[in-house]
């Protein structure tokens, strides 16, 4: 369990877990800020307002936010261009949030309303068919309107992929149990065999 501190900071962060921080998701950001080994500036989503936030809760000086890390910008979401979609799912696997439907060689599309505007589904794209866009729906809201949902999102995605996870290994591993069971049950056999052979050619 995270640190009560480090809570509080990620309370703070926009949830967009898009990694530009430096760090794999927004919570590991937070426990880095409350150790003391990042500083409250390397959040381009969070922008000006989240280091604002930060400093105030921190009680330090507020600063720019660090160029290293990105820069400022409106809200945006993911747009695919589903003509020129070749249904790789790249960019489906990398989405921390699960906003991008589709099937293997399928057409893919991003839904609007849950995407949060991450950005790490554009490198993922082997065929360069997906932009951002401004979305005019989050442009005057504050740099966390949408993080409880995207934290939601975020929470539910890892779920779904530590219960496929474990689903695959108990089903490798029972298919190892009946490999085994197979060879052990084709050797006992093969002795067996054996065994009776040799006590009838002494007879």
């Amino acid at each position: 369990m995270a640190p009560k501190l480090a809570v509080r900071i990620d309370a703070v962060l926009p949830q967009t877990q898009c990694t530009r921080c430096g760090y794999p998701a927004c919570l590991a950001y937070a426990e880095a800020i409350a150790a003391g080994e990042a500083d409250i500036n390397q959040c381009p989503p969070g922008g000006a307002q989240g280091v604002r936030e930060l400093a105030a809760m921190l009680g330090r000086e507020a600063k720019p936010l660090n160029p290293a890390n990105g820069v400022e910008k409106p809200a945006e979401i993911a747009v695919i261009d589903e003509d020129a979609c070749i249904g790789c799912t790249k960019c489906i696997q990398v989405c921390p949030v699960d906003a991008i439907v589709g099937a293997n060689k399928l057409m893919h599309t991003i839904l609007r309303d849950e995407c949060n505007g991450c950005e790490l589904c554009i490198p993922a794209c082997p065929v360069d068919c997906i932009a951002m866009i401004v979305d005019d729906m989050q442009r005057n809201a504050p740099h966390n309107a949408r993080a409880a949902h995207y934290r939601q999102r975020y929470e539910m995605r890892n779920a779904r992929l530590a219960r496929e996870r474990n689903e695959r290994d108990g089903a490798i591993a029972a298919r190892k149990a009946e490999v085994h069971t197979g060879t052990r049950s084709a050797v006992l056999e093969a002795i067996a065999r054996a065994k009776a052979k040799k006590e009838s050619s002494n007879r």
